[in-house]
């Protein structure tokens, strides 16, 4: 029922003028569904209250209740046909219901409440639905939804996860905000979070790595009332600098079942290092930073070691802010292994020295759907320098790409071989005293396989222009829209 509902409203907002891309259809629609999640967790709190003999105040006030303007219901429990549309329904949201919602993040105690998430995303978007006659429609569709049981809002996130999957389809750099999610699993199995531990993302996204780790702490066992409050209120960070990326990790959070995500909207990279203090500090660090983005200059300020790349500051961030004896898993770009610059080399130095890198994951190219580049997982912890590296080579034994995406069984072999460092064709150890030290160099070099043939066979070479050739479609799409 749920994925025919996502499907119809999705052909709703391609009706609307006002919504042009994958990327809108997944912001209006979050919006909406807040609202009905909101409507129905406030019924839950209610229902609590009474059972208790307590008195339930409700967060949002009865005129902007989702049963009072979105669906009031006559008494067969159909929305009443006076209910408001087209331009009626339009001037309520856009001029009344909006403005009341925003006013929250002034109003609400602390950023920690389900209140001040409320203030921060009405602040952060705006309705682009242009018919109120579309938008009444979305909205009798969400009504049909409801948020009450587990196992609804388990199937809820799925469906969810993979609107956000098909972002990464729809231009303006949506992929940034998804990572393979078999991908995530095995990075979040390798760390290992317990539940106490704090875990940071300060390139969030969509919340992907959170919602792992939240699922992961979560099975298996039956959690105290403390370990449950501990899960929602105390473990969970993350920092991000988009509006929409930002909008959509907060209901993938709650749609996963963290209440009120400490989700910040910020740029990450403007918080200068030198600033971070031990309280500032994370017990596990899961991110994929973005790919290739330039920093100006007075962001590069704000690190020792000065470069424009996006990922390297990201690197730097994540280390000054965990904790000693934290541990942290990092995707980044291969290249970082063997750049020759001088930020490449002090940050190799630097990660070196003052963590235990003790894996690399090595993936092929094609992981990451139409990003045409290839990557790597860093996994270290921080407090002692590194003595030795285990590198495991991921050979799916097939090209990946969109129609055959990375899976968990492909990843089944490094999750087992990393438990003892073992070695294998696929996997082998490198002694850090081995490793130039002038250099630092620590490019993926199998010992295990003959050199490779230098001529590169056709369908690679087709699957690298096809990648280009995406991403120059994609850039010439962006200055479209600026134009």
């Amino acid at each position: 029922m749920f994925e025919q509902t996502f499907k119809n409203i999705d052909d709703i907002l391609h009706k609307d003028a006002g919504c042009g891309s994958e990327l809108d259809y997944v912001e209006q629609t979050s919006w909406v569904l807040f609202l009905k999640y909101l409507d129905d967790l406030e019924r839950d709190r209610a229902t609590s209250a009474e059972l208790t003999g307590k008195t339930y105040t409700p967060i949002i006030d009865q005129e902007y209740q989702w049963g009072v303007w979105a669906a009031p219901k006559l008494t067969d429990g159909k929305i009443d046909h006076n209910a408001l549309t087209g331009d009626d329904l339009l001037d309520f949201v856009n001029g009344i219901l909006f403005p009341y919602l925003k006013k929250f993040k002034l109003s609400a105690e602390n950023a920690d409440t389900i209140e001040y998430k409320i203030g921060e995303i009405f602040s952060e978007l705006k309705n682009r639905i242009q018919s109120g006659y579309n938008l009444r429609e979305v909205i009798n569709r969400i009504d049909e939804l409801r948020f009450r049981t587990h196992a609804e809002k388990h199937e809820m996130s799925h469906l969810y996860e993979d609107k956000i999957k098909n972002m990464g389809n729809a231009g303006r750099n949506g992929g940034e905000y998804y990572t393979p999610r078999p991908l995530i699993t095995t990075i979040v199995k390798v760390v290992d979070p317990k539940i106490g531990d704090k875990i940071y993302d300060g390139a969030v996204g969509s919340a992907g790595f959170l919602c792992e780790a939240f699922d992961y702490l979560k099975s298996g066992k039956e959690l105290s009332t403390k370990e449950w409050e501990t899960l929602q209120k105390r473990t969970f960070y993350g920092k991000e600098k988009k509006s929409l990326a930002y909008i959509i990790g907060i209901m993938n959070m709650i749609l996963h079942g963290v209440e009120a995500p400490n989700i910040i909207h910020t740029n990450t990279l403007a918080e200068n290092l030198a600033d971070i203090q031990e309280k500032d500090r994370y017990d596990v660090v899961l991110a994929n930073p973005p790919f290739g983005g330039k920093e100006r200059a007075e962001v590069q300020q704000n690190f020792p070691i000065k470069t424009g790349e996006t990922a390297s500051l990201f690197l730097q961030h994540f280390i000054k802010i965990l904790k000693a004896g934290g541990k942290a898993g990092v995707v980044i770009k291969n290249t970082f292994l063997s750049n020759t610059d001088n930020a490449s080399i002090a940050l190799r130095k630097e990660l070196l020295q003052n963590c235990n890198l003790h894996t690399v994951l090595d993936l092929p190219g094609g992981t990451f759907t139409g990003a045409g580049v290839k990557t790597v997982v860093l996994f270290f912890e921080k407090g002692k320098a590194t003595q030795k590296v285990w590198f495991y080579q991921l050979n799916p034994g097939r090209n990946l790409g969109k129609t055959n995406p990375l899976n968990e069984k492909d990843l089944e072999e490094f999750v087992e071989l990393q438990k003892n460092f073992a070695d294998s064709d696929n996997s082998w150890t490198v002694n850090i005293k081995d490793v130039d030290q002038s250099t630092f160099d620590l490019s993926v070099k199998n010992p295990n396989t003959p050199e490779a043939d230098p001529l590169r066979q056709p369908q690679e070479i087709l699957e690298e222009i096809k990648a280009l050739d995406d991403e120059s479609a994609e850039i010439l799409n962006s200055i479209s829209e600026l134009i």
